[in-house]
C-alpha cells in the first residue's frame, strides 16, 4: 500500500512546490523586471503619495475638476447592513446595475445625469459615457467628446483661459493602440492632476484639491 502511495504523495508535493510556489514567484519576479509600474497596479503618485490608479476611475464633484462617467458601484448601508446605498466607484464592489431599460430607477439617475451634464455647459449632442455607467463601474477613463464637453465649466470654475484647458485635454488624449485598437480616450484622474498644473491663478489655497490623498 505504500509503495502505491508514494508515487501519489511524490507528485502532490512536487507539483504543489511547482505550481504553487516556484511558478507564482517567477512569473511575479518576472513582472517586477518587466512592467514594474503596471505589476504594482499602475499606481499614480502625487508630493510622493499615492492618489489612485490609473485603471481605477475616482468620484469627481468639484466644478474645478473633470468628471468621470456615471457609476454604479454600491456598498453596505451603515444604518442596516441588509441594505446597500450608492457608492460611485467603490474598488470593492465592481458591478454594474444590471437595471433593464423599463427601470424606473435607471431612467430617473440618466434623467439626473443629463440634467447634470447640460448644466455644466453641455449642448448639443450628448457623449453615451457622459450618462452612461461600465460594467464594472470602475471606468478611469472618458471619451474625448465627454472631456471637451466640460472644458467651459473647468474653466470658468478655475479662471483659466478655455483654449488652454482645451489643449490640455487633446495632450492628455490617449490614441487608439498601433492606430486601429481600442477607442481614444482621456483618463480623468491623470486629466485633473495635469490640470492642478497648469501655471495659471489659481482659487484661494484655501479650498481644498479633491485630489489630496483620502
Amino acid at each position: 500500500m505504500l509503495r502505491d502511495l508514494r508515487p501519489a504523495v511524490v507528485l502532490v508535493a512536487l507539483f504543489t512546490l511547482l505550481t504553487g510556489l516556484a511558478y507564482p514567484l517567477a512569473v511575479t519576479g518576472l513582472a517586477q523586471f518587466v512592467a514594474t509600474n503596471q505589476a504594482n497596479g499602475s499606481l499614480i503618485w502625487r508630493e510622493g503619495k499615492v492618489v489612485g490608479s490609473a485603471l481605477i476611475g475616482q468620484s469627481f464633484a468639484s466644478d474645478r475638476y473633470f468628471h468621470g462617467r456615471p457609476s454604479a458601484t454600491s456598498a453596505a448601508d451603515p444604518a442596516d447592513a441588509s441594505k446597500t446605498i450608492d457608492a460611485p466607484y467603490n474598488a470593492a464592489a465592481s458591478a454594474g446595475s444590471n437595471l433593464g431599460p423599463t427601470s424606473a430607477k435607471l431612467a430617473a439617475r440618466v434623467k439626473a445625469d443629463l440634467a447634470a451634464w447640460r448644466a455644466g455647459g453641455g449642448v448639443g449632442q450628448v457623449p453615451a459615457d457622459a450618462v452612461t455607467t461600465s460594467a464594472s463601474g470602475l471606468d478611469p477613463d472618458i471619451s474625448p467628446a465627454n472631456a471637451l464637453s466640460q472644458v467651459a465649466r473647468v474653466a470658468k470654475a478655475r479662471g483659466f483661459d478655455a483654449g488652454d484647458v482645451r489643449t490640455l485635454v487633446e495632450a492628455s488624449t490617449a490614441r487608439r493602440f498601433l492606430g486601429v485598437i481600442g477607442e481614444p480616450r482621456v483618463n480623468v484622474l491623470e486629466l485633473n492632476l495635469a490640470l492642478d498644473g497648469l501655471q495659471q491663478p489659481r482659487p484661494s489655497a484655501a479650498i481644498k484639491s479633491d485630489l489630496e490623498p483620502k
